[in-house]
């Protein structure tokens, strides 16, 4: 691994992915980091003062250097009239649930320019980016207070849309990855579908001169080492921690990833209107096809029926966000996982089989 700004920061090549949520909580963050990873926070969905507040729980936590990951403003394009027909459809799911459904107009800039004075005013080690990438000017002012900056990226022409703007390094993010894809315009006609990570990160490394997070599906250190080898510079992994038992996933969700139960992902705009990967599960099956592309609408109109349903204890109506390998997850304390991976890692660059390079692995699927 070659040593870059964000690598310099911690002492494994290992990125615990934002998770927004919830999952990603100061505990989780402040685990990895610990132990010798990069730990992140995000702030998604949360008040510029939630977010500021969580920075100050994570710094009570370690001294070790982490991140913040930020929500780019979303374009006003949203299809009103396709969302009140999805508010309609969704109308026997509210019933079941007994509760209101929300307002999909509450807010589409996620708190964004508050966040940014907040960063700027008391920085972090890393701040990245998702849904699209900041300004010349954002980047340049992050740069002046000593915060490397990353902007996910989906495709080779983001990643040089990153470059071009001043980004310290980018985050490519395959479709193999849990959660949303974190391309910088929603296509409205888009499937979910997308380039698996490998070959994303062998284009990327074509296109740009920056240094590389690899993220989608990474679950066991072979995979970190396979990324490491293609030209990444870090691996980033978020279902593999969500089981973790500092994560802030809620249990039904942890319990889900290794339920014969939810064998598989989709891509799906059922439950925000931006495609995501999750377990599929009846709501997935039921609304996914006829949801808009609609984002962060959908995410506030759904919001409630999802807290409802984990209040019910009914995986079958959350959002269980998950990538391709979530079987493999193992309920580990995060940072024994990052040992744990750091050793896989380092058998698989050797040659030499996990229990050989003494990584205390089973290598079982945690059931």
């Amino acid at each position: 691994m070659s040593s870059t700004a964000l690598t310099d920061l911690c002492r494994l090549p290992i990125v615990q992915a934002p998770m927004a949520g919830g999952a990603s909580c100061p505990q989780l963050a402040a685990a990895v980091a610990e132990a010798g990873g990069l730990g992140f926070l995000a702030a998604g969905y949360k008040t510029a003062d939630g977010m500021y507040q969580e920075v100050k729980r994570l710094r009570a936590l370690t001294g070790h250097p982490f991140g913040v990951n930020l929500f780019m403003p979303q374009p006003g394009t949203a299809d009103t009239a396709a969302v009140d027909v999805y508010r309609q459809q969704l109308a026997g799911e509210s019933a079941w649930y007994e509760t209101e459904l929300g307002d999909p107009d509450s807010g589409a800039d996620d708190g964004y320019e508050a966040k940014l004075a907040v960063l700027l005013d008391d920085p972090v080690a890393v701040v990245s980016f998702t849904f699209g990438c900041p300004t010349p000017a954002v980047l340049e002012a992050f740069a002046k207070v000593g915060t490397v900056t990353v902007v996910t990226a989906t495709i080779p022409e983001e990643a040089l849309a990153a470059e071009e703007a001043g980004a310290a390094a980018v985050c490519v993010q395959g479709v193999e990855a849990g959660g949303h894809q974190g391309s910088h315009r929603d296509d409205p006609d888009a499937d979910g579908s997308g380039l698996g990570l490998l070959s994303l990160v062998a284009l990327v490394r074509e296109t740009v001169r920056l240094p590389i997070v690899a993220a989608g599906g990474l679950m066991r250190g072979g995979q970190v080492a396979a990324v490491l080898a293609a030209g990444a510079s870090a691996a980033q992994l978020g279902t593999a921690f969500l089981v973790c038992p500092e994560s802030g996933a809620h249990a039904l969700h942890k319990q889900a990833m290794t339920d014969p139960l939810f064998a598989r992902t989709e891509s799906t705009r059922a439950f925000s209107g931006r495609p995501a990967r999750g377990l599929v599960n009846r709501f997935m099956r039921e609304h996914g096809p006829y949801a808009p592309a609609a984002y962060p609408q959908i995410h506030h109109l759904t919001s409630g029926l999802r807290k409802a349903a984990a209040k019910a204890g009914d995986p079958q109506g959350m959002a269980l966000w998950a990538g391709q390998g979530h079987r493999l997850a193992r309920a580990l304390p995060a940072g024994e996982l990052v040992a744990v991976l750091a050793a896989e890692a380092e058998a698989a660059r050797a040659g030499v089989e996990p229990g050989a390079a003494g990584s205390g692995s089973s290598g079982s699927v945690t059931r």
